[in-house]
């Protein structure tokens, strides 16, 4: 940071203390702590934690996988300085550092400093033996800025990688904290301000994390004088006999997600299931052949003549040889703003050609994999790369779900979802999704920001189901009655902000 006139000496310095505040809070009462350095910068910052540590009265082991002289200018700085204040590191080439670092499950934490941001390559000599001392210690970690041994871009490990219990990154989030191996091995994370300059912090960059502010501000306000078409009509083609679970969630997530009115159309069998079960939802029952519906369910939608804004096509509908003549055929010439899920993807990826409207494509991994002619592997080894490169070959919006899910679009930075935990990860939960993204896009947002405004409103309604059912075993559809609750959540959280002081809108990284 010298060309902004900030001495690494100084950063050092914050990073440190910023890592001791947070050894402090799983510390509250002092104790043993074992410092696990490398030879850089990401060291020198272990360092300081040592210093600050020891003077703080903690008993403090200070191991460096490296030898003194081929310490960093910086990080001789910072050793020179420890050692004045009392901290005595023992380097690999001295023949108490294996002995001591197989004795580090005796310690209560560990700090994680051996390797930074800029690693690359695989982990090989003492760095090696210093992770492996690490995760061999079974002590809880709190790892500096990264985990040793994770890529900062890909979230991929070098070998080995540490596991951290705790990850504290500096300035701004990383890819590696939402993709990869770093996804498990960051832990609970956080971001410390270490004086980055802002000028730095604010330039654009390629990707965004969704902020509670961000959501707040892109979700449609409920005028007072609003009527039900004001809100917008969501139509949901879905379902098949074997699969009615999915049309009804996605509708039912629609209307819980504010859409005025909702029309489902779908095989007989699905129809009769959602008299019973949502009243509030208009019904077309579709012409089907084995409980799927057939292409001459175009010439039905065509004759209901529907004055819609938005459309949910896809989920459970079954992917036989008429599925995939009725989304030939309908996409066509369809101009409606709709989401695509689950079969309508499927058909996509066997040579179905996307409608020329707008569209939202939400693919799990396998589906992405499917569309882009590649393993799931492939999908989930940069999810970053991934969506750069769907988002070009379709020229749509593209949602990848999973673990801090991402959207895409050409000329748009990814929007990385922060909300959500893995209690998601059960049947229907995209399904739930489609119908809250169809439903803001009835609402006339552009897919870009329906999308990513569903995704972590859809995800904050997981976490409300997480505190008030258990972090395990709730269902897709306590997700879809907790939308309500989680977009109260959000307002009242944000209003309150604003009140106080203005917040940035986004989180660049």
């Amino acid at each position: 940071m010298h060309e902004f006139g900030i001495p690494a000496m100084v950063l050092m310095e914050r990073a440190g203390l910023a890592v001791f505040e947070v050894i402090k809070e799983l510390l509250p009462d002092q104790g043993r702590i074992a410092v696990v350095c490398g030879k850089g910068n990401n060291g020198g910052d272990g360092l300081v934690v040592a210093r600050l540590a020891h003077e703080a009265g903690f008993q403090v082991e200070c191991l460096v996988a490296a030898t003194e002289s081929e310490l960093s200018d910086d990080a001789r700085t910072q050793l020179n300085v420890s050692r004045a204040q009392g901290v005595r590191p023992i380097f690999f080439d001295d023949e108490r550092w294996m002995r001591k670092s197989d004795c580090m499950g005796m310690m209560d934490l560990v700090v994680d400093a051996l390797l930074g941001t800029g690693a690359s390559g695989e982990v090989h000599g003492p760095i090696l033996e210093g992770i492996r001392a690490i995760n061999r210690s079974g002590v809880p970690v709190v790892s500096v800025d990264v985990p040793s041994g994770i890529d900062t871009d890909t979230g991929e490990d070098l070998g080995e990688s540490v596991w951290a219990l705790r990850t504290v990154t500096f300035g701004v989030p990383k890819p590696f904290l939402f993709q990869g191996i770093g996804l498990e091995h960051a832990g609970y994370w956080s971001v410390a301000e270490i004086g980055y300059p802002s000028t730095l912090l604010e330039t654009p960059t390629d990707a965004r994390v969704l902020t509670d502010q961000w959501v707040y501000d892109v979700i449609p306000e409920r005028l007072r004088s609003a009527h039900k078409r004001d809100n917008g009509h969501v139509l949901v083609i879905a379902g098949s006999d074997t699969m009615t679970g999915a049309a009804l969630l996605a509708a039912k997530a629609a209307l819980r997600a504010g859409a005025g009115l909702v029309t489902l159309a779908s095989t007989t069998a699905v129809c009769n299931a959602a008299a019973s079960y949502l009243p509030e939802v208009m019904h077309i029952r579709l012409p089907d052949t084995d409980g799927e519906i057939n292409e001459a369910a175009i010439d039905v939608l065509l004759a209901a003549n529907l004055m819609i804004d938005s459309a949910v096509i896809g989920p459970g509908m079954g992917h036989s040889p008429h599925v995939i003549e009725f989304f030939k055929a309908l996409f066509a010439d369809w101009e409606v703003p709709s989401v695509l899920d689950a079969d309508a993807l499927n058909a996509v990826a066997t040579g179905v050609q996307l409608p020329q409207g707008e569209c939202v494509l939400t693919p799990h991994p396998g589906e992405m994999a499917r569309l882009l002619s590649c393993s799931t592997a492939e999908v989930q080894t940069d999810r970053f790369t991934t969506m750069k490169e769907a988002a070009k070959r379709f020229g749509k919006t593209i949602v990848l779900k999973g673990p801090h899910t991402i959207v895409s679009e050409q000329h748009q930075p990814l929007g990385v979802n922060q909300t959500g935990n893995n209690g998601m990860a059960t049947a229907g939960m995209g399904d739930v999704l489609s119908g809250v993204i169809g439903a803001l896009l009835a609402q006339d947002l552009p897919p870009y920001c329906a999308a990513c405004a569903g995704v972590a409103w859809h995800g904050a309604a997981g976490d409300v189901c997480a505190d008030r059912i258990g972090p395990v075993g709730y269902l897709a559809s306590d997700v879809v009655d907790s939308l309500p609750q989680a977009r109260a959540k959000l307002t009242a959280s944000c209003d309150a902000r604003i009140r106080m002081r203005p917040l940035p809108s986004s989180c660049q990284f």
